[in-house]
């Protein structure tokens, strides 16, 4: 069940954030390598995990192009330590194309534990996953699937959604996205809400707010359970979501911010 909880409430946030990445993209102009944003998650009125995103601060190359190497992570705080969860989430993303070259997951939950790498072939629509064993060296698993081109990872969309001029978008706007994640092909939808200020611990923002339209299940509670906020200013930076579940609501909200491109 915490397995499941874990994994649904990451899909929500992750993979409704990249919805947006269907509309026509800008050049980047809202992030740069170095950059890295801290998040507190709280269950409640306890503090459940920390979780970062991290821009390597040199850029990489994969087949002679010019990537940002994304690391996301997250991992338990006090009481929540009991559940010892660990994860990795990871993205090569070409600079000028704003698309995925690799993806890779370790995750560490309990004493579950997976390690996973997925190569993108976007000219032939390919996306090859390896999958590693516990001690992430032997291959026990190799699949190819049918992609769509410039489909997007769980990490990457964040970044496209960053490179988007969200100012054109009408409340109630639907955006539309075939995404890739954990070996399926997820057909996202996402809903433009409008507009709202937000206070925070790195300032007060006027944002663009962002929900997900999910099918009915067990772990969320409401119509529409997942809430993103992001800033509406040259950097575009998630600020909070919060996924309202069954049985109280979970929040991520942003504690620390360095290295951004425009100040």
């Amino acid at each position: 069940m915490k397995n499941q909880l874990l994994k649904s409430v990451i899909v929500a946030i992750f993979s409704c954030i990249t919805a947006i990445s269907s509309f026509a993209q800008q050049k980047n102009t809202a992030f740069k390598n170095g950059e890295e944003l801290t998040f507190k998650v709280s269950y409640g009125f306890l503090d459940a995990a920390e979780a970062k995103m991290k821009i390597n601060p040199y850029v990489n190359t994969i087949k002679s192009r010019p990537v940002y190497r994304i690391d996301v992570t997250g991992e338990t705080l006090g009481l929540f330590k009991l559940f010892k969860v660990n994860d990795t989430w990871g993205s090569y993303l070409d600079t000028v194309k704003i698309i995925p070259h690799q993806s890779y997951r370790f995750i560490e939950e309990g004493k579950y534990r997976k390690n996973e790498r997925v190569v993108f072939d976007h000219d032939q629509g390919k996306a090859m996953m390896r999958l590693y064993d516990r001690e992430n060296k032997k291959i026990v698993e190799t699949k190819s699937y049918d992609v769509p081109k410039n489909v997007q990872d769980i990490v990457s969309g964040f970044y496209y959604l960053r490179t988007m001029d969200m100012k054109k978008f009408k409340k109630g706007d639907i955006i539309t996205l075939t995404g890739f994640f954990d070996k399926e092909i997820y057909n996202l939808k996402l809903i433009f809400e409008g507009k709202e200020r937000l206070s925070t611990q790195v300032g007060d923002f006027e944002t663009f707010v962002l929900t997900p339209i999910m099918p009915s299940n067990k772990l969320f509670r409401g119509e529409h359970p997942v809430t993103i906020w992001v800033s509406d200013d040259q950097n575009k930076i998630p600020l909070k979501i919060k996924a309202r579940l069954m049985v109280g609501a979970l929040n991520m909200d942003i504690t620390k911010a360095t290295g951004l491109r425009n100040n």
